[in-house]
């Protein structure tokens, strides 16, 4: 039952995110948090993680983060600036984290960091990507979230 509703919470927050086999675990405006399973679906030739799909977690997660901060009202990304450190490979779990740096009323700036647990030891984190989000607030728009706003408020921690 559990592993239905994690595909049916990720379904319903990011498509794009659902389809790579993202699970979250939070939303708050202060945390999105979720993981990754390395899988072929989300790796390249190399038998490591693409680097879009860093960029996909990193984007969709500070996003969302964003929309929630900002009262749910509309927002987009502006810069986005990522840097890989380690290759996550296939049958890893990589983590990923994000938290605002600046909630400002028309900008805010979001870190997000991805890691994975070396099997040894799994308390050390060995991190995988960091980047930042910039993103506008509060930009008028048509109405037509509506069911993005309610998804995300069904599941967030407020």
């Amino acid at each position: 039952m559990e592993d239905q509703t994690l595909n049916t919470k990720a379904a319903d927050l990011d498509a794009p995110l659902h389809v790579v086999g993202f699970e979250f675990d939070e939303l708050s405006p202060q945390r999105v948090s979720g993981r990754l399973p390395i899988t072929p679906k989300c790796c390249q030739g190399f038998g490591v993680l693409h680097g879009g799909v860093s960029a996909l977690i990193a984007e969709g997660l500070a996003s969302m983060g964003a929309y929630i901060a900002s009262g749910f009202n509309r927002i987009a990304g502006i810069q986005l600036s990522i840097n890989h450190m380690k290759p996550a490979e296939l049958g890893d779990l990589v983590y990923a984290e994000a938290t605002p740096v600046s909630l400002g009323k028309n900008i805010q700036v979001w870190e997000v960091r991805l890691w994975k647990n070396p099997p040894s030891n799994s308390q050390k984190k060995i991190m995988v990507a960091s980047s930042r989000l910039t993103v506008v607030c509060n930009i008028a728009g048509p109405e037509g979230a509506t069911a993005l706003r309610e998804n995300i408020r069904k599941y967030a921690k407020l």
